[in-house]
């Protein structure tokens, strides 16, 4: 892990706690992502104002907020990186790119509008409002999730944010909701959509594990695919049973015997395009077959569902429709799920995840980095490739 082990990490993350500074904070730094009407992605940090906190909100000083493939969709946009430059000075980076005309049209509503950065962070309630909830969370280590984590201070409800449990750093408590709650909410989909098993997609990313962890210790058949041998061994030495290479000459083979032992009928894809989700549907419809005991010109009456949740592959989706009629492929994003299973529904996901913060829902860290060090040209290069197991943690408030 570059030189790191997860215990330097973790530290490096909180080590703003030895730094001097001051707990009434007036202002603070953010990074912001900008695409202008000219066609071009800006990156800078901006000072912004730390207000009074209202009776019901606290301030949270940041040191840990993860780089999730999320967060690149609003960080990047659909720039194209190759042509980056970088200006400005050490403490005050600047870094534009330009964005192809072709991509325009998909970013007009938010041209020219300074954006704030980062779904989910950690840190420490340094200012808290009058009632009593507020007030409970003074210096207490938290998790949050809500946009603009990609600064300094971030003012947040007090219900809103999650009380890490005795130890754990903000580095522990920073990647608590986007990855461990979109893992626990496509279990929690196949249950109420009626399917007994899964197949995931790009399964050995951080995502992917904490869904292998989970279906485990759940005994659910889950099926992972994979695109390299390396990939495929770092799953199988979790617990992973079966494990498909996407780029072995017998892949297909193999994706339909582990459907066939596990039953999976419902998929969630993080590749987006290319052929992958149709061959899936079609190792379902196969290993359907295999089992039917009339034959339907219409094809296997079962019906199999892929939802896709990203886009590493921007291309389009390939089907070739081998698959009979009973199929189906939708988008799956976590905010709306949560809004359709309602409160009591996500708060029951939270609990397991805080239950099992250090266990099924730990999240390693590559590198931990400033925000300055964030629009460092390297660094960019390196976490915009999305590479299973470099995985960059930002602290804002490190020395830059």
């Amino acid at each position: 892990f570059g030189g790191q082990d997860d215990d330097t990490a973790k530290n490096d993350a909180a080590g703003v706690r030895k730094q001097p500074m001051s707990e009434n904070p007036q202002t603070g730094l953010q990074l912001r992502s900008l695409i202008k009407k000219s066609g071009e992605l800006e990156l800078s940090l901006v000072p912004v104002p730390v207000g009074e906190p209202g009776a019901d909100e606290v301030v949270v000083r940041v040191e840990a907020t993860p780089i999730n493939p999320s967060d690149l969709g609003l960080l990047l946009g659909p720039a194209d990186m190759r042509t980056a430059k970088a200006s400005g000075t050490a403490t005050n980076p600047v870094i534009t790119a330009s964005v192809p005309p072709g991509a325009m049209r998909a970013m007009a509503p938010r041209l020219d509008e300074s954006m704030p950065v980062g779904n989910e962070g950690a840190g420490v309630v340094v200012k808290a409002g009058s009632s009593e909830a507020a007030q409970a969370l003074l210096g207490k280590t938290v998790a949050m999730i809500g946009g603009a984590m990609y600064s300094q201070f971030r003012t947040m409800k007090a219900s809103d944010c999650l009380v890490l449990p005795p130890g754990a750093t903000p580095a522990d408590g920073a990647s608590c909701f986007v990855n461990p709650l979109t893992s626990l909410g496509m279990v929690e989909t196949m249950r109420r959509e009626g399917h007994t098993a899964l197949v995931h997609t790009a399964a050995a990313s951080n995502l992917g594990q904490m869904l292998n962890k989970i279906c485990i210790k759940d005994g659910i058949g889950l099926v992972n695919i994979v695109r390299n041998a390396e990939q495929a061994k770092l799953l199988r030495d979790i617990g992973a049973k079966y494990v498909c290479d996407s780029t072995s000459p017998t892949f297909m083979d193999d994706l339909t015997n582990a459907l066939v032992e596990t039953g999976a009928t419902l998929a969630f894809d993080a590749i987006g395009g290319g052929k992958l989700a149709g061959q899936i549907l079609t190792c379902m419809e196969i290993a359907a077959n295999k089992n039917a005991k009339v034959y339907s010109r219409y094809g296997s009456s079962v019906h199999k569902q892929v939802y896709m949740y990203g886009m590493l592959d921007p291309g389009p989706t390939e089907l070739n429709r081998s698959f009979g009629m009973a199929w189906g492929i939708g988008g799956w994003l976590l905010f709306p799920f949560l809004q359709k299973i309602g409160p009591e529904g996500a708060a029951r996901l939270r609990a397991r995840v805080v239950a099992e913060l250090k266990t099924t829902f730990a999240s390693h860290y590559t590198r931990v980095i400033s925000l300055q060090e964030t629009l460092q040209l390297p660094n960019i290069a390196a976490y915009a490739k999305r590479a299973t197991g470099e995985k960059f943690l930002i602290n804002p408030n490190k020395a830059g």
